[in-house]
């Protein structure tokens, strides 16, 4: 099928900043994009060749938006998957699958999924809502600390809290959950995993994520992983049997935990580009946006190898900052050898809110590393005045 400069229609679930770096490759390559989100003003507006607000929950409007395309993908899984079953059962192309997202749209089945398929992942609970944790606390069935995770709805930190005490309970959503252990890990780690239809996949260096204390959110992704060989051979390993067991086509982000004693256990993932992949537009032969583009087409897949080391740098909105966007020391960072600061079209900050990031890449990740604190402590991301 001829998808360059031809009458071939991609649509992409979701406006957001990774739809929009999808597009820098749809541009790249001259593939006619549609792209359907809830919000007039979602970054991938400027960008795709025809843009659709409604709502991605909806059965009609995600039904209606897919019979206009040829192949359908996300950028956000909560979408309809009901609308996404209906245009597969008459013909249409969506990848990842209706199947594949079920079940990773709801923590709980995605939970089982990995006790079924035999993948190491943390003990966990399911609860219907939150007061029978309270219960199973008072029989001594689950203790403090845990971790609580809304079944649906959360990202970015968004739908989960480390409970240490019964004042953390208080305000929690009353709907499906789960109870984790918490795991006192070493490293929190990702690997992307691409694969196409026919089942060829490749594996993207395992990165290392730190997080900020309080937001719950990446601060700083590093790739290479500042770990033993072995270590990120066995967290490669786990993420290709979990894409296996997936079956899913486009990219697979498989976030992990490394315990103490060097086990790998996975803790959740997403079927779409991922945050843990945006050093890859600067540092990898093939980023992660073209990869999933290659995938979901059929395309040949492209070497997942880095020219350089990388690291990303989350731009989120200051916390007592509401209001229209400034960058506050943008010109000092982009004075800075090796970095790249890449903003999403969000007019509107608000604390936490993620508005762009920044790579940096060196030969050598410690000096990236050092340069990326340096961006982390120049650049504000605040209101105007």
């Amino acid at each position: 099928m001829n998808y360059f400069s031809s009458d071939f229609k991609l649509g992409i679930l979701g406006g957001g900043q990774l739809g929009k770096m999808l597009l820098y490759e749809t541009r790249k390559f001259d593939i006619y994009t549609l792209v359907l989100d809830p919000s007039n003003e979602a970054p991938c507006k400027i960008a795709c060749n025809e843009f659709f607000q409604g709502d991605l929950m909806d059965f009609d409007t995600v039904y209606q938006f897919g019979k206009k395309t040829d192949v359908l993908t996300i950028e956000i899984e909560n979408v309809n998957i009901d609308a996404l079953e209906q245009l597969e059962k008459e013909g249409k192309t969506v990848y990842p699958s209706a199947k594949t997202l079920k079940t990773i749209q709801n923590k709980a089945k995605q939970k089982l999924f990995y006790v079924d398929n035999n993948i190491p992942t943390a003990d966990f609970t399911r609860f219907a809502y939150p007061d029978e944790m309270l219960t199973a606390i008072k029989n001594e069935s689950l203790s403090f600390p845990f971790v609580w995770k809304s079944a649906r709805f959360g990202y970015d930190g968004q739908g989960v809290k480390v409970i240490k005490t019964y004042s953390d309970l208080e305000g929690l959503p009353s709907a499906e959950c789960i109870a984790e252990k918490m795991i006192p890990f070493k490293n929190e780690l990702a690997v992307i995993v691409s694969r196409d239809p026919k089942g060829n996949v490749k594996t993207y260096p395992v990165v290392e994520m730190e997080f900020h204390p309080e937001a719950n959110q990446v601060e700083y992704v590093i790739c290479p992983a500042r770990i033993d060989e072995n270590v990120a051979k066995k967290a490669q390993l786990v993420a290709l049997k979990v894409s296996q067991a997936y079956q899913h086509v486009g990219l697979l982000a498989v976030e992990m935990f490394q315990t103490q004693n060097d086990e790998i256990l996975v803790n959740e993932v997403a079927p779409r580009p991922h945050n843990s992949g945006h050093y890859s537009i600067e540092a990898s032969y093939t980023n992660q946006f073209e990869q999933h583009i290659r995938a979901i087409l059929g395309l040949p897949l492209g070497t997942t190898e880095s020219k350089v080391a990388g690291i990303m740098v989350n731009l989120v909105g200051a916390e007592d900052h509401t209001g229209p966007v400034v960058y506050k020391n943008i010109e000092k960072i982009m004075d800075m050898e090796g970095v790249t600061p890449h903003i999403y079209g969000k007019r509107e900050t608000r604390p936490f809110r993620k508005m762009g990031h920044v790579t940096i890449v060196n030969p050598n990740v410690n000096e990236a590393r050092k340069t990326a604190e340096l961006v982390k402590k120049s650049i504000k991301v605040i209101a105007e005045d």
